[in-house]
């Protein structure tokens, strides 16, 4: 029986894997997930700013700028707009904007997964 707490013990942990911390609580609800040719972006948005993950696994902050309509946020190489679940991405270097497709409030997976 030198093993019955060792065992409740993961039990216990195995439970709370399964439920999302507040705080992932709390950050899911200022974050969206995109599609980018096909792959996904998140993109998580707090006081005057929007963080970005990029498909390659880049990184990226953008800085809120003013706007007449909607959001709009930069850090002068790369632009987010957009308004409601609707973004376009433009990248001022290649003079390019791309449409994020299928954006949607992102939701932490159930299985702790």
């Amino acid at each position: 029986m030198r093993f019955a707490p060792a065992l409740i013990a993961v039990a216990i942990l195995a439970g709370c894997a399964d439920k999302p911390s507040k705080e992932e609580e709390e950050a899911a609800k200022n974050t969206m997930v995109c599609q980018l040719d096909g792959e996904r972006v998140v993109i998580r948005f707090d006081t005057g700013e929007a963080r970005m993950l990029l498909p390659g696994g880049d990184r990226v902050i953008l800085y809120q700028v003013p706007s007449q309509t909607g959001a709009r946020f930069s850090n002068g190489n790369l632009e987010l707009r957009g308004k409601g679940t609707e973004f376009t991405l433009v990248d001022h270097t290649a003079a390019v904007q791309v449409p994020l497709v299928g954006c949607a409030p992102y939701s932490i997976p159930k299985d702790g997964k």
